[in-house]
C-alpha cells in the first residue's frame, strides 16, 4: 500500500512537471518552425529567421526596453514602500494596526482595471486642478503613471513577505543594542535590515516579475509608451508572428540561467558554511582533548 501510495505521488509529480512544461516547450518549438503562424502544427522545417526578424523589430524591443524599466522602477519603490509599511505595521498594535493592514492589503484585492482607471483619472484631474490641463508632466498619461499605478498594489506584496520574514525576528536584540549605545539607524542597518534581507530580495524579484506580466494597470496609464504585454496584444489583434515565440525562448532561456547561476550559488555557500560548522566542531573537538590532557 506504502509503495503504490509512493507511485501515485511521482506519477503526480510527474503530470504537474509536464503540465507547467510542455506549454513552454511548445511555445519554444513555433518559434524554430519555418511557418507564419506561432504553431509547431504544422511543422515546415527548421528556421531561425524569427530571431532576425525579433533583432529588427524596433518597436518591440523599444516596448521590452521600457517594460525593464518600468519594472525596475516598480520593484524599487515597491521594496521601500513595503518594507517600511511591514515595519510600521509590526512596530504598532490595536486598532491603528488593522486599518493600516486592511488598506494595503485592499489594493491586491482591487481589480487591475480599476486600478488603472483610478491613477489615470486621480493625477490627470489632480493636474488639472493644481497646473491647468495644459502641462504635460507629470501628469498626462504615460509609463511613469504606470509605475505609480502597479506600486500602489504590488507595494502590498512586498509587504506581506517582509511581515512574515519579521515574524521570525528577536525583537530583544533591538532593545540589546539600544541598550549598549547603538543609535536607531544603525539597529535599523546592522540588525533589522540584515535580518529582512532574504525577504527584501523575493520582494524585489516578485515586484520586476509582477510589473513584467502586468497588461490592465499599463494598459490604460501608459499614454502612447508600448510596453512588452500592450505589444503583444496589439499584435493579437492585427496578426501575431512567432517574433512573440522567438522573445520568449530567450527569456526563457534567461531565465533558466538565472535560475541555475542562483542554485549553483547556493551550493557553494552552503558548502562553505558547511566546512565552517565541521571546523568550528574540530576545533572545539580539539579543545576538549587538551582541557582533557
Amino acid at each position: 500500500m506504502h509503495k503504490l501510495r509512493l507511485n501515485l505521488s511521482h506519477l503526480y509529480a510527474l503530470l504537474f512537471l509536464v503540465y507547467l512544461i510542455a506549454p513552454l516547450v511548445v511555445m519554444s518549438g513555433a518559434a524554430f518552425n519555418d511557418n507564419k503562424l506561432p504553431s509547431i502544427v504544422p511543422w515546415k522545417g527548421w528556421t531561425g529567421r524569427w530571431f532576425v526578424d525579433l533583432w529588427h523589430d524596433e518597436r518591440m524591443l523599444l516596448a521590452f526596453a521600457n517594460t525593464l524599466w518600468v519594472a525596475a522602477a516598480v520593484a524599487v519603490i515597491s521594496v521601500v514602500v513595503g518594507t517600511a509599511a511591514a515595519i510600521l505595521i509590526n512596530s504598532i498594535s490595536g486598532r491603528v494596526r488593522t486599518v493600516l493592514y486592511g488598506m494595503m492589503i485592499a489594493t491586491i484585492l482591487i481589480p487591475g482595471v480599476v486600478i488603472g482607471i483610478s491613477t489615470m483619472i486621480m493625477w490627470t484631474k489632480l493636474g488639472g486642478v493644481l497646473f491647468g490641463v495644459d502641462k504635460p508632466f507629470p501628469f498626462i498619461p504615460g509609463l511613469h503613471l504606470s509605475v505609480l499605478g502597479q506600486v500602489s498594489y504590488i507595494a502590498a506584496m512586498v509587504m506581506l513577505l517582509v511581515l512574515a520574514r519579521l515574524q521570525s525576528f528577536d525583537a530583544g536584540l533591538e532593545e540589546a543594542a539600544l541598550d549598549l549605545g547603538a543609535s536607531h539607524g544603525q539597529v535599523m542597518r546592522r540588525i533589522l535590515l540584515p535580518h529582512l534581507y532574504p525577504a527584501i530580495g523575493a520582494g524585489a524579484a516578485v515586484a520586476f516579475f509582477q510589473s513584467i506580466e502586468n497588461f490592465n494597470v499599463t494598459q490604460f496609464t501608459r499614454g502612447g509608451a508600448d510596453t512588452l504585454t500592450v505589444y503583444v496584444f496589439s499584435k493579437v489583434r492585427s496578426g501575431i508572428t512567432p517574433t512573440i515565440n522567438a522573445l520568449a525562448f530567450l527569456l526563457i532561456c534567461f531565465t533558466l540561467l538565472l535560475a541555475a547561476a542562483y542554485e549553483i550559488n547556493r551550493r557553494r555557500l552552503a558548502r562553505i558554511e558547511a566546512t565552517r560548522q565541521a571546523e568550528a566542531r574540530r576545533a572545539e573537538e580539539m579543545a576538549e582533548v587538551t582541557g582533557l590532557a
